[in-house]
């Protein structure tokens, strides 16, 4: 029996085998701090596309130098990038999976050398050095840069790109009241605050034609902060300028405690869903097949992203589909393995 999980699911111009995703999750694994994609990138990515996943999604690659979180992180402000990310590209497709990459600047929350950005002059904690007020200029830049890098991304050979949105990097931070304090036009009223990730949306479309994504941080967990309900009028705008789906989770834009449980991150993706009409993907502690087959059936979701799980296990599209019932064809080299 096929399930909901295993089905295929088809996003603009690209069709995924199934709708597992492996999450974008930071390797900190450039070790001569240039960016450029080495051999851990290559064999990490394509073993979890052995490993049956319908899609799978580079880490945070950074649009401008000081927009990585570590000077480990991946890179695409420059064309020097393109090649090494071409041969991650490649590996992935060759085992049937697509390949995607997530563009992000880190912004306040780079720990890299140097002054850092932000849309205000706040820190996120004693711990973190205090960021300098972009200037329109910059944001201008900024903008450019992202343009640039899907640009990039397409002479890559990546099939889909997702905007980093969330977890307290630049485009949340300006998103979210609680570290957005400016007097400008990218600061005050949602629609100001949404201006900032409007215009680089508006870059990315001009030079990329394929499906596009948002991952977001629906819940700030902290007073005054970014909910899931507010979200619904920005992923509603998002919807108008093409983006194809939002990619759901919370919190890290300011410290807060958060108390995770299994599929805790599930709801925000719900009411999102639900709210503006626009195809979603859960996050957040999501580790079995008969859980993202709950989630799919009751349509809470379209598209399941598992993170750390699939650290720790490269093949579990393989678990699931047994939890499910449910063959799936493995790759010819490994075939004896499911000969008894």
């Amino acid at each position: 029996m096929m399930t909901k999980l295993f089905e295929p699911y088809t996003i603009r111009n690209l069709t995924l085998k199934n709708r597992i995703a492996m999450a974008p999750m930071c390797m900190y694994s450039c070790m001569d701090e240039d960016g450029i994609a080495g051999d851990w990138h290559r064999v990490h990515y394509a073993s979890r596309a052995v490993g049956q996943a319908g899609l799978i999604i580079l880490e945070a690659t950074a649009v401008q130098p000081q927009g990585r979180i570590s000077p480990q992180d991946l890179g695409i402000w420059s064309d020097d990038h393109v090649e090494g990310l071409s041969q991650v590209t490649s590996l992935i497709r060759q085992h049937g999976a697509a390949a995607g990459i997530q563009l992000a600047h880190a912004g306040r929350k780079s720990e890299v050398d140097g002054p850092i950005q932000a849309p205000s002059a706040i820190a996120f904690s004693e711990d973190y050095k205090t960021p300098v007020e972009m200037s329109t200029e910059d944001i201008r830049e900024t903008v450019e840069a992202f343009t640039a890098a899907a640009r990039r991304a397409g002479s890559a050979g990546f099939d889909l790109l997702e905007l980093h949105g969330a977890h307290g990097y630049l485009i949340n931070e300006f998103l979210s009241p609680l570290v957005n304090h400016r007097n400008d036009k990218y600061g005050g009223s949602a629609e100001n605050r949404y201006r900032f990730l409007r215009e680089i949306i508006d870059g990315v479309r001009s030079v990329w034609q394929g499906p596009l994504f948002v991952r977001i941080s629906a819940e700030d967990y902290a007073d005054g902060g970014m909910t899931a309900d507010q979200y619904v009028q920005m992923a509603e705008w998002m919807k108008e300028q093409g983006v194809d789906l939002i990619d759901v989770s919370s919190g890290a834009v300011v410290p807060a405690k958060i108390r995770p449980y299994p599929g805790y991150q599930v709801p925000f993706s719900e009411t999102i869903r639900t709210g503006a009409d626009i195809p979603t993907g859960a996050v957040g502690l999501i580790t079995s097949g008969l859980q993202a087959e709950e989630i799919l059936q009751n349509e809470r979701a379209d598209l399941i992203l598992i993170g750390r799980e699939m650290l720790r296990d490269a093949y579990w599209p393989y678990q699931a589909a047994r939890e499910l019932h449910t063959e799936i064809e493995p790759p010819v080299q490994y075939s004896r393995g499911w000969t008894f």
